[in-house]
């Protein structure tokens, strides 16, 4: 039985994880940073594996976690920058890996494109315009090199000086600029309302109320025939109506096929050229998506990525996230609850950290990373911040060291790296703000150390393809 994971399916997929952050009843989705000690070699950080030990390893070392807001989250498509001197591929219905139907970016010879998404089809402009190429032809019918940036936000397609013939899909707003475009990704959606004319994102919406479904955007000439000493009569036949075209010749050879009218309704296309006095020219049509160039931008450009976007801004929640250490990993958990009880998490940021706070006299600086020892109890831990002020010291377990005897009030707490020695307050036992262990880690990522800094703003992306 031969069967696909077809590109419609990993689209619901991003959309519906999308969603997921502002439905009703929405789930909880926090981006956390942990791993504050080194690894073996911190310029080779250890391979991520998903096992079950590495998630309870994950929560050991965990330091905070802040929520990710709907309006952290976006579809994304692949970046492709529009470069002078490159070679586009056109739109198509058909790229199926079976025929060399696409260009190489920069050689300009013929390449074979598994599928629509795998082609070079659409750009991305310094002016973060994004335009879909409908045809990169020049007069004499041969592929071209684009040499004229494409601009303008107009509702129909256009050509330029070079050649190209090219549809406006939308335009990224200058807050989603800073939120979402990153090296590889830009952000992308269809908008189901008329955000209103003040709005970057209105010549989107005009695109989408102007899209004509099924309509013939380009025909391409496969065959040029010979002898021919008139233009040939196109005829258009198919399951739509209304799509009229004419062709040109060039000496006596059919060379390019212009549509006159792109007609509504197609979903196959029979392209016949008759008359003219010549023989054996053959033309293909190009059917425009479902709903029409510009209809579904996500859906047009494969926009199965998410990608989503978390601020860390200087000490983050009053302190939840530490500005004296380092950390080394990034992840998302899925619905984490509250510490000592069940009720789901949905405060801003959390401490996945316990603390110590100790009576006044605490002789020496406890320093980050090193371990600390209850010699008393057995209890043993790693520094992850000290506060010299309040006299608060916040840890991390030793993982697989004696992680099931806990620090105790009224003993002594020495740095093993420092020597400094504090003694546990009465009610100094602090404890997570998120219950260790509780929802569940649905991706996580091995970083070099990132530092930290009282007056630094840290960016974070992540993006997932489905």
């Amino acid at each position: 039985m031969a069967a696909i994971i077809t590109n419609k399916f990993r689209i619901h997929n991003a959309l519906s994880f999308k969603e997921g952050f502002s439905e009703a009843a929405a789930t909880q989705m926090y981006l956390f940073i942990g791993r504050p000690q080194p690894w073996t070699s911190d310029a080779s950080p250890d391979t991520p594996v998903d096992t079950v030990e590495s998630e309870y390893y994950n929560y050991d070392d965990m330091i905070a976690m802040k929520r990710i807001q709907a309006s952290d989250v976006s579809n994304a498509i692949l970046r492709r920058d529009w470069t002078s001197g490159k070679y586009y591929d056109i739109y198509r219905h058909n790229y199926d890996g079976s025929a060399a139907q696409g260009v190489d970016i920069d050689a300009g010879t013929s390449t074979t494109r598994a599928s629509l998404f795998d082609a070079n089809f659409f750009v991305i402009t310094d002016e973060y315009n994004v335009y879909k190429c409908i045809d990169n032809r020049n007069a004499s019918n041969t592929v071209a090199a684009s040499t004229t940036k494409p601009t303008g936000t107009s509702t129909t397609a256009f050509t330029t000086a070079d050649g190209y013939t090219w549809k406006y899909m939308y335009s990224i707003s200058a807050a989603d600029v800073l939120k979402f475009v990153s090296t590889d990704f830009i952000p992308v959606k269809t908008l189901d309302s008329n955000p209103g004319s003040t709005d970057s994102y209105y010549n989107q919406w005009l695109v989408q109320a102007a899209a004509v479904n099924g309509g013939i955007s380009n025909i391409i000439v496969t065959a040029g025939g010979t002898g021919y000493t008139s233009a040939p009569t196109v005829a258009i036949t198919g399951d739509g109506t209304g799509a009229t075209a004419t062709a040109t010749i060039t000496g006596s050879a059919v060379t390019a096929i212009n549509i006159t009218a792109a007609g509504t309704g197609y979903s196959y296309v029979v392209v016949t050229l008759s008359g003219g006095a010549g023989t054996g020219a053959a033309a293909s049509a190009i059917v425009s998506p479902r709903g029409g160039h510009g209809v579904d931008a996500i859906e047009e450009l494969g926009g199965f990525y998410v990608i989503m976007n978390v601020r860390l801004e200087y000490a983050d929640g009053a302190g939840d996230f530490p500005v004296d250490n380092d950390y080394r990993r990034i992840g998302i958990v899925k619905d984490p609850v509250l510490y000592g009880t069940t009720t789901l998490a949905t405060t801003s940021t959390l401490k996945a950290t316990p603390a110590l706070t100790f009576n006044s006299g605490v002789t020496g600086t406890f320093s980050v990373d090193e371990t600390i020892t209850q010699a008393t109890t057995g209890a043993t831990g790693r520094v992850v911040s000290w506060d010299s002020v309040n006299r608060v010291l916040r840890y991390i377990k030793q993982q697989g060291v004696q992680n099931n005897i806990a620090f105790q009030t009224g003993y002594n707490v020495t740095g093993g790296g420092s020597s400094a020695v504090g003694t546990v307050a009465t009610g100094g036992l602090g404890t997570p703000e998120v219950a260790i262990d509780s929802g569940d880690i649905i991706y996580f990522e091995n970083r070099r150390p990132i530092n930290r800094a009282s007056d630094q703003l840290e960016d974070i992306k992540i993006v997932v393809e489905m």
